[in-house]
């Protein structure tokens, strides 16, 4: 019995200590490590997506404000279009001018061309309801940069046909006069009675309406007559176009 408990006495001092703190010492540090290694990962897991959802995202942003810049660069120009006065008037002799107007109560028209085609003949070509007059300049580099407006010279087609040329004129005193005498008007056709603006002249026959002006470009514009309350009838338009 005496050596029983030396022993006993001996060895449960340390085989106590042994047993406990090492078990929970290995414990401890296993259980540690484990949650800051899963912590460790999953931090550099998130880190790691980031800049390629941000490399994407500025990718996507830019590829975006590309195509909105290229759709911009490479879209059309619109058109233009604005309500203007037409009037066409000439002698029953003579030849057909044509004036534009963007204030009917102003003396000083926008445009005022002398066309080649005599009155009665473009009377004969109204009647079959369809008239196109092309107003064409090519040729010249000279004119190539200036506004299309203020060239003075075009080759004139009428439904087609080559029937001469038409010339940009500065108004008349008699002109001047002619347009203020329609100054209340602004659609309708008739007769100036002959001696008006200079004694001896000739009976003017006109027609006055609203046009369609349209601006295409820097190289064609367009004038188009509406007619009065939607009626159908006679289709007028007159083109400038200048050609390289």
């Amino acid at each position: 019995m005496t050596k029983i408990d030396a022993l006993r006495r001996f060895l449960l001092p340390c085989l106590s200590p042994t047993t406990t703190a090492p078990t929970t010492t290995i414990a401890t540090k296993k259980r540690l490590s484990t949650s800051l290694r899963d912590d460790k990962i999953v931090s550099t897991t998130q880190d790691s997506h980031k800049p390629d959802q941000e490399s994407q995202d500025s990718s996507s942003s830019s590829t975006t404000v590309a195509t909105v810049d290229d759709v911009t660069s490479s879209a059309p120009p619109r058109q233009s279009k604005t309500m203007v006065i037409g009037t066409i008037f000439g002698h029953r002799k003579g030849h057909v001018w044509f004036c534009i107007q963007h204030d009917r109560l102003s003396t000083k028209p926008f445009l005022l061309l002398e066309l080649s085609i005599p009155t009665y003949q473009l009377v004969r070509e109204m009647r079959s309801g369809l008239v196109r007059i092309a107003l064409e300049c090519s040729g010249r580099p000279d004119l190539a940069s200036c506004p299309l407006r203020s060239i003075p010279v075009w080759t004139m087609y009428c439904n087609g046909r080559m029937i001469g040329f038409a010339l940009r004129r500065k108004p008349s005193e008699e002109n001047r006069q002619m347009l203020k005498t329609m100054q209340s008007m602004t659609v309708g056709a008739g007769v100036i009675p002959s001696g008006f603006g200079s004694p001896g002249s000739e009976e003017v026959m006109y027609m006055r309406a609203n046009y369609e002006h349209v601006v295409g470009s820097s190289d064609s514009e367009s004038f188009h007559l509406i007619n009065p309350d939607e009626c159908p009838g006679q289709e007028l338009s007159v083109f400038l176009l200048r050609s390289s």
